[in-house]
């Protein structure tokens, strides 16, 4: 797919709505994941096209706690929709950089950071062996739904921490995160899609590193 295509493929599959937890901010949001996913033809779910519990427990906590990101140089990972990015542009971030590996996630935030009026810069590829570009804050949101993902986050993460930066990550419970590095900051009660999550409700706990 070429750059316009990918945009043009994001908007034909999406609805702009605003995020539950997090009203302020609007995505283009997808009504169903796995007619979606097959549209997309990738190996992982389209998870640009759904704000998920961490995400939306991180962005909330930006947004209430601007403090944490104001004037500050951001660096948001797996970033998705964009949604965490987004959010710490909201609450005042000197510059914002959101990464992910997936294509079409860039184009739905470049297409999400527009509808907002906030300016995020978007990074393709694996970003894994970087130092984030030098962020302050470094946030992530539901990046550790398995074993091998967290394998490969952790150190950067690790290494983000260790260098002196702000790490912050949004997590809603799942089995894989290793709650002994971290510590938790709050805990939201977070709306989500009932296709996606079998449920209408999740909690998501903010952490920190």
């Amino acid at each position: 797919m070429s750059a316009p295509t990918l945009t043009d493929f994001v908007l034909a599959n999406t609805t702009l709505t605003p995020v539950p937890l997090v009203p302020e901010v609007l995505l283009h949001s997808a009504a169903e994941a796995m007619d979606l996913w097959e549209l997309t033809d990738h190996d992982q779910p389209p998870f640009w096209a759904f704000p998920w519990a961490g995400g939306q427990a991180l962005a909330r906590h930006l947004l209430d706690h601007p403090g944490l990101v104001r004037d500050r140089k951001v660096f948001d990972l797996a970033c998705g929709s964009g949604l965490v990015a987004i959010a710490a542009a909201l609450a005042g971030a000197d510059a914002v950089t959101a990464n992910d590996i997936d294509p079409l996630a860039l184009a739905a935030v470049e297409l999400n950071a527009a509808v907002n009026g906030v300016a995020v810069r978007t990074v393709p590829g694996d970003q894994l062996d970087t130092d984030a570009h030098g962020a302050d804050v470094v946030l992530a949101g539901d990046v550790f739904y398995d074993a091998e993902i967290t394998a490969l986050v952790l150190p950067f993460l690790t290494r983000a921490a260790a260098r002196g930066a702000l790490v912050l990550l949004g997590d809603p419970d799942r089995a894989h995160l290793p709650r002994d590095r971290f510590t938790a900051q709050a805990r939201y009660e977070v709306p989500v899609p009932l296709t996606l999550e079998s449920t209408e409700t999740r909690s998501a706990t903010v952490w920190r590193a």
